[in-house]
């Protein structure tokens, strides 16, 4: 893996052709493509287009930006084609049932029937609410994942996971679905706020924390470029990052083990969003704390070096993200959320911490129940 921007990210870039990489699932392996000006590629839409009918499904701010675009891209020189859209509030907040509903809703009063493919137009919510939509429609149509944000590109548009949140847990509601593709059109990032930027740099700081050492060296060199937007640094995150993800997700699709450790810092984050209120803190931000915190306590077990941690704080802040959770959350808060996280098994929370050499991590609920105590006391202080 080359530590070259302007040559690890050349291909990327290459508006002509995109970026492949494969999801190796047997019969339900699909390509994610990655390149710039995508939308403007009608044939690479519509080859996964089974049937007639199409839902796209957006949101109140991505909408009125890519909408019209998708829409041109699915039915250029193709009559057959006809678009229903159904345009969502924006916010992790509407990521329950009764938004959910309102994709129900236009499929069923539109008619559609199970040859329909379902499009999630946005980011990481409308990627969750959409895929679990067309996984339970008609007990499952195919859909499309067009990421428009950094945290749906790298993370959550790959790999089969939708959802819904509960009110006492995050993502306690959904399925394993995977889709028949997903196009990242790297252009949208040109429309994404600052904030939202950052918060996906947490996911890429965490795959190089849990399983490639190399690519977290490049983001210590390259994350002023990051943040700066610089198009072929923002490719190559984009593309490791998607690797890294099919990698894993090839290997473990349903979670029982290795696909466990993507989610480093993320039974604290999610304890921080339900704790706040879902959309308060954005995903990443969350994640981002609580990746501070799973490191606080590898070290507090002896399993990682002192240095890890100073690197770790200083990357995160780099970024602009938070290495500490709010001043509301408490012991008891983080506590309560996390007795009910989807990684609990057996009575027993199992965590995602780093062990060993950077790029090494495990997943276990055998740990000193000691050095989790005193992480959540050095964090919250009461």
């Amino acid at each position: 893996m080359s530590l070259s921007v302007s040559a690890s990210a050349a291909t990327v870039l290459d508006k002509s052709s995109p970026t492949v990489v494969d999801v190796d699932l047997g019969n339900r392996s699909y390509p994610i493509y990655i390149g710039s000006a995508l939308l403007d590629q009608p044939l690479l839409l519509q080859r996964h287009v089974h049937g007639k009918r199409v839902l796209v499904v957006t949101n109140e701010t991505v909408g009125p930006l890519y909408l019209d675009k998708v829409v041109y891209s699915l039915t250029k020189d193709n009559p057959n084609i006809s678009v229903d859209h159904v345009i969502l509030p924006d916010g992790e907040k509407f990521k329950e049932m009764d938004t959910l509903m309102k994709v129900f809703d236009k499929a069923i009063e539109s008619r559609l029937d199970r040859k329909c493919t379902f499009v999630a137009l946005g980011g990481g919510v409308i990627g969750d609410m959409c895929g679990y939509a067309a996984a339970s429609y008609l007990r499952g149509v195919n859909f499309i994942q067009i990421p428009t944000t950094v945290m749906s590109q790298v993370d959550s548009s790959v790999g089969g996971k939708t959802g819904i949140n509960h009110r006492l847990g995050k993502n306690l509601i959904g399925a394993f679905y995977q889709p028949q593709c997903v196009l990242i059109d790297t252009d949208t990032l040109n429309t994404l706020p600052d904030r939202e930027l950052a918060s996906g740099l947490a996911e890429v700081i965490k795959y190089g924390l849990i399983r490639d050492a190399e690519f977290f060296e490049w983001q210590e060199k390259n994350m002023s470029a990051l943040m700066c937007r610089d198009a072929a640094a923002l490719a190559y995150a984009i593309k490791r990052s998607c690797e890294n993800k099919a990698e894993v997700v090839s290997l473990d699709e349903k979670e029982s083990g290795l696909r466990a450790t993507l989610n480093l810092g993320h039974t604290f984050g999610h304890a921080i969003e339900n704790g706040l209120g879902y959309g308060e803190w954005l995903h990443g931000e969350a994640v981002a704390a609580g990746i501070a915190m799973a490191v606080d306590m590898s070290y507090r077990l002896g399993w990682i070096d002192g240095s890890l941690v100073y690197r770790v704080d200083k990357i995160l802040k780099q970024a602009n993200l938070p290495t500490v959770p709010p001043d509301v959350m408490t012991v008891e808060m983080f506590k309560s959320v996390m007795a009910v996280d989807k990684k609990v098994a057996d009575g027993l929370l199992r965590l995602i911490l780093l062990k060993g050499p950077l790029g090494n991590c495990v997943f276990t609920g055998d740990y000193d129940r000691k050095a989790l105590e005193e992480t959540l006391y050095a964090f919250c202080g009461c």
